[in-house]
């Protein structure tokens, strides 16, 4: 699984770099890879008529409406990513959805259902290849950036302590409440469908999912 997406957002300039006309012929003829292309936008159209024999896989990274409103200025509505994804699946492409970050606040778990109600209502669960959840985290010089740049933001000012790997996280029984809130939500309507953290240790797995990395 080559991953794309970790720190820009791997389909917002593919209509002036044309990286994926390339990318995914080249991955559809290599049977041990699999290519996942992750984005907040909703430009599929040029993918629909490229040879990508379900080598690749299109990943939506989701939020609530509120925490796309807030702070993901400039990228495309909830309803748009969810229609470009069943478009996607239309065109035989196998997808992927990530809730990653989850921001807490005041009312997120039943925001973050619907998000998920949403999901399933457009995309099946057999098509949906894998769902990851990780919680808003970020390295302790990042805030000062935000504060200067985004002064009206507010994703910094949660219950934040330092974690075992240095990045400010939230508080820990924070964390484990909304993941296994939102696990439930996800099992309830796609059972069989990959879900997985990101960056978390044992302890939040197991409270979360019943099983640790491990053990699979």
């Amino acid at each position: 699984r080559i991953g794309t997406g970790e720190f820009m957002d791997s389909m917002a300039l593919d209509h002036l770099t044309d990286f994926a006309a390339f990318a995914l012929p080249f991955f559809r003829s290599r049977p041990g890879l699999v290519l996942e292309l992750k984005t907040k936008t909703a430009r599929i159209g040029h993918l629909k008529g490229l040879a990508h024999g379900r080598r690749t896989v299109l990943a939506w990274s989701l939020n609530t409406e509120r925490v796309i409103r807030e702070q993901e200025r400039g990228t495309a509505p909830l309803e748009r990513r969810l229609h470009a994804a069943a478009e996607a699946v239309a065109a035989g492409y196998p997808v992927a959805f990530h809730f990653d970050p989850l921001v807490v606040y005041a009312g997120c778990e039943a925001d973050y259902r619907r998000v998920i109600d949403r999901m399933f209502a457009a995309v099946g669960p057999e098509s949906i290849v894998w769902i990851s959840l990780g919680a808003f985290r970020f390295m302790p010089g990042l805030k000062a950036t935000v504060e200067r740049r985004f002064p009206r933001s507010t994703i910094t000012c949660g219950e934040f302590v330092p974690g075992l790997d240095g990045k400010m996280r939230y508080f820990k029984p924070l964390r484990m409440q909304l993941f296994r809130a939102l696990v439930a939500a996800i099992r309830a309507r796609g059972p069989q469908v990959c879900t997985y953290l990101c960056m978390e240790d044992d302890e939040v797995w197991r409270h979360a999912l019943g099983f640790t990395p491990a053990e699979r």
